[in-house]
């Protein structure tokens, strides 16, 4: 049992893992707060999808009005479901990466502009910011995920 705990201690003092755990806690709020994004504009537009959601104003026919959709809450859902189809690789591809031995600052590079990417690309749906910014900061994240993948079957080859 103290074996398991040196080699968890080991993982904790790591540098690249650092930087991973940092930069995935910088996308994984950021991604969370799309959800708060989305409930403001539900809120603020009155668009809800859930009747249950709309009985704060009226009951009845009167709260079927607010069963609706709303282009900007779904803008603003769509930013969140692409956030969830790149994040989500990155976690299991980006743990997968900073366990096979890159170098810091290879790693660093990696998951600065992966996150900075998706900042990018967050505020290129929201604002919305002209094409292709959107489209070239989705590709950039995108690259830097597979480029940590061909990196550990690189390292670590057992197909």
């Amino acid at each position: 049992r103290s074996g398991e705990m040196a080699k968890l201690t080991q993982l904790i003092d790591n540098e690249v893992f650092r930087a991973y755990a940092t930069y995935t806690t910088i996308v994984l709020l950021k991604m969370m707060l799309m959800s708060l994004i989305t409930a403001y504009f539900r809120i603020t537009r009155k668009t809800f999808v859930n009747p249950e959601d709309t009985t704060i104003f009226g009951k009845g026919e009167s709260a079927k009005k607010y069963l609706r959709t709303d282009p900007d809450v779904e803008r603003v859902r769509r930013g969140h479901l692409n956030d969830l189809e790149n994040i989500v690789p990155f976690l299991g591809i980006g743990l997968l990466y900073a366990l096979s031995g890159p170098e810091l600052p290879t790693a660093l590079l990696h998951f600065r502009i992966f996150a900075g990417a998706r900042i990018v690309h967050t505020f290129a749906y929201l604002i919305p910011l002209p094409q292709p910014s959107r489209g070239l900061s989705w590709a950039v994240g995108y690259a830097v995920t597979i480029s940590m993948a061909y990196k550990v079957l690189k390292t670590a080859l057992y197909l």
